[in-house]
């Protein structure tokens, strides 16, 4: 059944993402969206509870979780009704009383709405590990049942027996039924900065054998997060649970006040030491009803803060190849708008054609999302793919090198555009005010036909662009000026001449373009490949159309003993690529 609470916090977290609405789909392409992701969460949940092996991290599955409710919401009409994802996990054991689940809070927002009303709550820190029922009878162990499907599991007593967190006998001769979970220990360990590390797989693998030993038993800990037949108050709980020999619950257990006081805990949990992985914190009023009353369901007295996504479900779009100014390939999947650590991302580099042929990322397909040196979005994986596999044609390797596109030819806009954003580039020509959207209007303006049209351009022409005004053209115009006075090494570099090493240049064209091959390899660390490609670049037509552009400018190494040979005025060498860009 699908629970309201979580229905709520479903629609909550995708009202986050920005530009979501329902998927412009066909009754028919709907039915197949959903039937195939409903195909993948069956098969994590069926590795997940049966084997005991995550295919995919939580946050992650959560998400998927939470794009099917709402597919199925969109698309009500000729779904079959949904399985639990518990379906496959149930045993043979039944739980003495139901594990009942938790509902997730989608924000700051969501959870003071939860709290709002209520006289007693308590935070602890969310444990990930594996849910499990620890009975003790007459003070003695005798059973640990895995959740299951939250009214029956599989017997893990054996196993538990070995687990350190939890003790054979207790220090009294009490009956005792405790839900909690089993942890992985991780000393020291920060959430901000380590992630889960996998512990709730490598707990349920471990659990999941016929033979856990002792000293494997000892990397465990069991923390109890719940006494369903216990004292009436948390308080008093806490107080029992650790004089009968569990003392984390009560030293990480909390009485807030407001939901500032539920923001610090998450976020001190979050970026400080802790003996176990956590993946948010939990919210629970101390009092909550009869333990006959629990059902295997999110219940209204317990709610998840999670902690921030350290990655996110996105949807590809469409797949482009950007060509950089050397002619290297790289695929970019444009991506349906997400949030990941509160920006908004769109498109993400794949880095090589290699990648991408081993990804066979194609739109329609579910990617993870992570921020790689927490700036820069990086794709993880494909986790699902589209059910239709749509055709993506990407340019042929060797169709780009150092020397194409230097004109604006057909299949030509990405290497020229970067080609003229290099230019304006710090590194080269340092031209402020300049940048790819800059680059992008004076293109479509159709006032850029080669590489150096620009430096013809005066603030009025530069006026008359849209999306340039007045103010725009008289800073552009002032940053065109300042370029035509940077020396000639900064020209060569802008140029994009191949790389020199420690060579000490002559600063003037005219004797660069003189030389063969045979005198730029008499250069120190210049091989007979890279001389190959610096003839191939001063000998290069639109090289020198460019140059004799730069020397009618009077700009700094094109004037002296400048000439255009007659024997490459309109023709010369070709630099060819050797090596196909699949890397």
């Amino acid at each position: 059944m699908w629970n309201p609470i979580r229905c709520l916090g479903a629609l909550a977290l995708l009202a986050s993402t920005p530009s979501w609405a329902c998927p412009a789909w066909s009754p028919e392409h709907a039915a197949a969206q959903v039937e195939s992701l409903q195909r993948q969460l069956d098969e994590w949940n069926l590795a997940y509870h049966r084997d005991g092996v995550s295919k995919v991290d939580d946050e992650l599955y959560d998400q998927a979780e939470t794009r099917l409710r709402a597919w199925r919401q969109c698309y009500p009409a000729g779904n079959a009704p949904a399985p639990s994802p518990l379906a496959a996990s149930s045993g043979p054991v039944a739980h003495p009383i139901a594990h009942t689940g938790v509902a997730k809070l989608v924000d700051a927002d969501d959870a003071k709405a939860w709290l709002s009303g209520r006289e007693e709550v308590w935070v602890q820190p969310k444990v990930d590990g594996v849910a499990v029922t620890i009975v003790y009878e007459r003070g003695r162990l005798a059973k640990v049942i895995s959740r299951g499907d939250g009214v029956s599991g599989h017997d893990w007593t054996a196993n538990g027996r070995h687990v350190s967190g939890v003790p054979p006998t207790l220090p009294r001769n009490v009956d005792l039924e405790l839900q909690g979970e089993l942890f992985l220990r991780l000393e020291g360990h920060v959430q901000a900065q380590a992630g889960s590390l996998n512990a709730r797989s490598r707990v349920a693998g471990m659990m999941a054998r016929h033979n856990l030993t002792t000293a494997e038993g000892q990397a465990l800990g069991f923390f109890p997060w719940d006494w369903p037949k216990g004292p009436g108050t948390q308080a008093e709980r806490l107080a029992q649970l650790a004089e009968l020999g569990f003392a984390e619950p009560q030293a990480y257990s909390h009485r807030i006040s407001d939901p500032e006081d539920a923001r610090g805990w998450r976020d001190r949990w979050y970026n400080e030491p802790l003996p176990f992985a956590t993946d948010g914190i939990i919210l629970r009023d101390s009092q909550r009803p009869a333990a006959h009353r629990w059902k295997a369901q999110a219940p209204y007295w317990i709610a998840a803060w999670k902690y921030p996504w350290r990655s996110v479900l996105a949807e590809v779009h469409k797949v482009t190849f950007e060509v950089g100014r050397t002619g290297r390939i790289t695929p970019v999947l444009e991506l349906h708008p997400v949030r990941l650590d509160d920006r908004t991302v769109k498109r993400a580099s794949l880095g090589s054609l290699r990648r991408w042929q081993t990804l066979d990322a194609r739109p329609g397909d579910q990617v993870s999302l992570e921020l790689a040196g927490l700036t820069i979005p990086r794709v993880g994986g494909v986790i699902m793919r589209s059910p239709v596999r749509y055709p993506v044609t990407p340019p042929e390797p060797y169709s780009f090198n150092a020397l194409t596109c230097w004109v604006l030819d057909t299949g030509c806009r990405s290497q020229y555009l970067a080609r003229l954003q290099w230019m304006s580039h710090r590194d080269a020509l340092g031209m402020a005010h300049v940048g790819k959207a800059t680059w992008e209007r004076l293109l479509d303006a159709g006032l850029l036909p080669e590489l150096h049209s620009w430096l013809t351009l005066d603030e009025a022409a530069l006026a008359a662009v849209d999306g340039i005004g007045e103010r725009s053209a008289k800073r552009i115009a002032a940053s065109f000026e300042g370029a035509r006075q940077k020396p000639f090494r900064k020209w060569l570099k802008a140029m994009s001449v191949p790389p020199l090493g420690s060579v000490q240049l002559v600063p003037h064209w005219a004797p660069l373009a003189r030389r063969s091959a045979s005198d730029w390899a008499n250069e120190t660390g210049i091989g007979s490949g890279k001389a190959s490609q610096l003839v191939a670049f001063f000998h290069h037509p639109p090289a020198l159309k460019m140059a004799a552009a730069l020397h009618r400018l009077g700009v700094d190494g094109f004037v002296e003993g400048f000439e255009l040979p007659p024997d490459i005025r309109s023709n010369g060498p070709e630099l060819t690529a050797t090596t196909p860009e699949t890397s």
